[in-house]
């Protein structure tokens, strides 16, 4: 492994730490949202119990763990982040979560879940997860893979507008003509010292439940379901509060036409969350293409190397969207911007005392059916 470091558990004591922390496994090179201090607290409040730790010289690991329901043992969740940062070779991704397998099955943890965003390459990383007892999982996340557009150093708005299909240009130039303004709600990023967005009018909570009303409508039109929603909320709202989270909200004469939702982590800004109103692709088509391009133009403020659109993985298999899928038509949107799909090698597990694995999971299971 890199640096011949051992696993070691450490406690983030002080705001100098949790800070230092953050911007190491949050903002450095390969770092999540899901890596942060803040979802750790989230993730407490829901049952998980965070631990972190130092897996090889400055890079550290999240570590989210829920203790079997009435018998002894884990299971553990390591989410996203640079635990297997995506410039490793695989040889040394393998080496680092065998160590942290081996760390965490000395303080009675069963099965650890893992699901980095790696490029899935030629193949090398799975088998080389594979030889160490890891194996493909379904996803934890929504989506296994990815749609990027890559913004290289020195991009500014003209040349990411060039990358741009003429219809999609046509949508967000009828969009700004007709009137319609994007607000920004965000604690961090670009200043916004020239005019871009408009700036917040409304309280966050009555802008974040908005939001999530539209994400209520659109998964019934769409035939996916969000919620918890009360849950969600409080997530967004305490992000947002540590600058992880930006909103982006298109609206015309006081009404909401639709949402963006944004994190803040590594190199990128990535879409988590998209919604619009009813009727809206109809009567306003080039809402959701003004939405993105106003991200687009954020990530080049702030010196990203990504805009990340989001994943439209078709099918258990999650495979590319072809003509005639269900989510054909938003991956063409999305790559009408310039952006391309991105493979990954997804989500893999390691069981390490299986019979208790097993166990865990029914104990799991009849708790919830028990309401306990």
């Amino acid at each position: 492994m890199s640096g011949g470091s051992t696993p070691v558990d450490i406690e983030l004591g002080d705001a100098t730490a949790r800070a230092a922390w953050d911007q190491r496994m949050v903002h450095g090179p390969g770092g999540h949202v899901y890596q942060s201090t803040t979802w750790a607290e989230q993730r407490a409040r829901r049952g998980w119990r965070p631990r972190f730790v130092r897996i090889d010289g400055d890079l550290g690991a999240l570590v989210l763990v829920r203790p079997h329901r009435w018998i002894s043992g884990a299971s553990a969740y390591v989410p996203r982040g640079p635990v297997a940062a995506q410039r490793d070779e695989p040889g040394v991704i393998g080496a680092r979560l065998a160590a942290l397998a081996e760390h965490l099955e000395a303080s009675g943890v069963d099965v650890i879940a893992s699901d980095a965003e790696i490029p899935a390459g030629d193949g090398t990383l799975a088998r080389a997860l594979e030889g160490i007892g890891f194996r493909s999982i379904p996803e934890i996340q929504p989506s296994r893979h990815r749609v990027s557009l890559a913004l290289p150093s020195g991009a500014d708005d003209a040349s990411a507008r060039s990358g741009i299909s003429k219809s999609t240009r046509q949508r967000i130039d009828a969009a700004e003509r007709s009137g319609i303004i994007v607000r920004r709600y965000d604690q961090a990023g670009w200043d916004g010292s020239h005019p871009l967005f408009d700036g917040p009018d409304r309280p966050l909570d009555t802008v974040l439940g908005d939001f999530a009303t539209l994400l209520e409508g659109t998964g019934q039109r769409r035939g996916f379901r969000f919620g918890p929603r009360d849950v969600f909320i409080d997530w967004w709202r305490a992000a947002h509060a540590a600058g992880l989270v930006v909103h982006l909200e298109a609206r015309e004469d006081g009404d909401v036409l639709g949402g963006l939702l944004l994190y803040r982590h590594g190199d990128r800004l990535t879409t988590v969350h998209s919604a619009d109103a009813p009727g809206v692709r109809e009567q306003h088509p080039g809402v959701m293409h003004l939405l993105r391009w106003r991200a687009i133009q954020l990530a080049i403020r702030e010196g990203r190397q990504e805009m990340d659109l989001g994943g439209v993985d078709v099918g258990p298999e999650h495979r590319e969207p072809q003509r005639g899928d269900d989510m054909a038509g938003l991956y063409e949107h999305k790559r009408s911007f310039g952006a391309t799909w991105v493979e990954l090698v997804g989500a893999h597990e390691r069981v390490i005392r299986p019979w208790r694995a097993t166990l865990g999971r029914m104990t799991a299971r009849a708790a919830r059916v028990v309401g306990r």
